[in-house]
């Protein structure tokens, strides 16, 4: 089985992907949620201010969150073969040694900058800050195996989604 991981930026539907895949039977495990499960959901806010404003802090945290959260997805994906991990940081980490084939799902940035503003009650700065501090998404797009564009509708998304199930099969083959 190949070991598949899903990353991209912030909004830019990698959430949406991963419950359209499971839809189509694939197992998922999700980076974030495992870290929101190890972060207490009262110091989640308090901590996401913080640390988007100092680079130390945060990678203070992340030294402290990542190796768990890595273990877990591992765990995950030797007792589920074929599980597809969600990691929005993979190559910012340096994970996706780990994987086989990685697919990033993109979206221009204003469409990121307008689903933080309307769905999650960011200020137009506050988005800018989180995308910022993020890996452009040409550079993760280039290092990936499989790009998919989430600029449009549901509808179109889904039938990205479902090319790239296809795909994927396809390449478990070789």
């Amino acid at each position: 089985m190949k070991r598949v991981a899903i990353t991209g930026g912030i909004a830019c539907g990698k959430s949406l992907v991963a419950k359209l895949m499971r839809d189509m039977g694939f197992a998922t495990v999700d980076a974030d949620d495992i870290a929101h499960e190890l972060i207490p959901a009262d110091e989640r806010a308090r901590l996401a201010k913080v640390v988007f404003r100092d680079p130390a802090l945060r990678k203070a945290l992340e030294s402290r969150l990542h190796p768990q959260i890595r273990q877990r997805i591992s765990e995950f994906i030797c007792a589920s073969p074929g599980a597809i991990a969600i990691i929005p940081l993979l190559f910012e980490v340096h994970w996706d040694g780990d994987y086989d084939i990685i697919c990033c799902v993109t979206s221009e940035k204003e469409t990121q900058i307008s689903r933080m503003v309307t769905t999650r009650g960011y200020t137009r700065d506050e988005a800018e800050a989180r995308i910022a501090a993020q890996m452009p998404l040409s550079e993760k797009a280039a290092k990936s195996h499989y790009v998919i564009a989430n600029n449009g509708s549901v509808d179109d998304l889904h039938k990205a989604v479902a090319q790239f199930a296809e795909w994927l099969g396809s390449q478990s083959h070789c």
